[in-house]
């Protein structure tokens, strides 16, 4: 793969999730769906589209996945839509992709791996950072909010870590989406009696499974094959700044001193972390 394909695949896939943050922020604050039927039809319309992948790319109709995994997909959808209800776009995909990476810092640090001086002081400056943004004053983000968001982040970093050897990704992101699609059901149905839907909330949904989700983890898939672990996961802490722009430019948002300096933090701490990424089992 050419390095200049390599660059534009992987800015696709970044723009791509940074989307689902947009679209699902501008579904909710700008129309009348829930987030329920928002996470059912974002899940659906994945898998659709994931599989219509499979279909062309392969020929084949088979998926794979499991339910364990596709419970931690569910919970981060669900958490996600929630979340979204009261955290700004930019905050919310600060704290979600801050904590997937925590998430999966962790797990590497009970499995045995050792962090070495400067990982340590930045693994501290981020969750310095992350605990800046979240201490109360005036511009701290809704706490219920940044909950579901900081449990949306560990369920996603679960899917990340089991999706790792289990095969072809597309073909486990399919089977995995399927049935999420159930337990999204089950969800929209328990909330119906509050539920809501609109023509617009409707088609920001589908964008978000269809294009964001599913073509977008396509295109990270097979960007993937060309980037080293350690330079996958920092050129994801690039989502932020590109869900960040994107609120002002299309929602309007405001970026608040606070907001900045926690993004410092986060970000350099956790990029930090990653780039000198040459831990010690013991």
């Amino acid at each position: 793969m050419s390095r200049t394909r390599l660059f534009f695949l992987t800015l696709l896939a970044m723009i791509a999730f940074a989307g689902n943050s947009l679209l699902c922020r501008l579904a909710l604050k700008h129309t009348s769906i829930d987030p329920a039927n928002f996470t059912n039809i974002r899940i659906i319309s994945g898998a659709l589209a994931l599989g219509l992948i499979i279909r062309m790319r392969d020929g084949a109709h088979s998926v794979a996945g499991n339910w364990p995994s596709a419970l931690a997909l569910f919970i981060y959808a669900a958490g996600f839509s929630y979340a979204y209800l009261s955290l700004s776009a930019a905050t919310g995909a600060l704290i979600l992709f801050g904590t997937v990476q925590a998430t999966m810092i962790g797990y590497g640090l009970w499995t045995g791996e050792r962090l070495g001086t400067r990982q340590s002081a930045g693994l501290i400056c981020a969750f310095s950072g992350l605990a800046a943004l979240l201490l109360p004053g005036l511009s701290t983000p809704s706490l219920p909010g940044s909950l579901l968001m900081l449990s949306a982040g560990v369920a996603w970093g679960v899917y990340s870590l089991r999706g790792k050897g289990a095969g072809d990704p597309i073909h486990v992101s399919a089977g995995n989406f399927l049935r999420a699609a159930s337990l999204a059901e089950a969800l929209s149905v328990v909330t119906l009696p509050s539920g809501s839907l609109d023509r617009s909330g409707f088609w920001y949904a589908v964008f978000s499974g269809a294009l964001a989700s599913g073509v977008g983890y396509a295109i990270w898939y097979t960007a993937l094959r060309g980037l080293t672990a350690a330079i996958a996961a920092v050129v994801q802490l690039s989502v932020p700044i590109l869900t960040a722009a994107g609120g002002i430019i299309f929602l309007d948002e405001a970026i608040t001193l606070r907001l900045m300096i926690a993004s410092t933090a986060i970000l350099g701490g956790m990029a930090l972390v990653i780039i000198d990424n040459k831990p010690a089992k013991c």
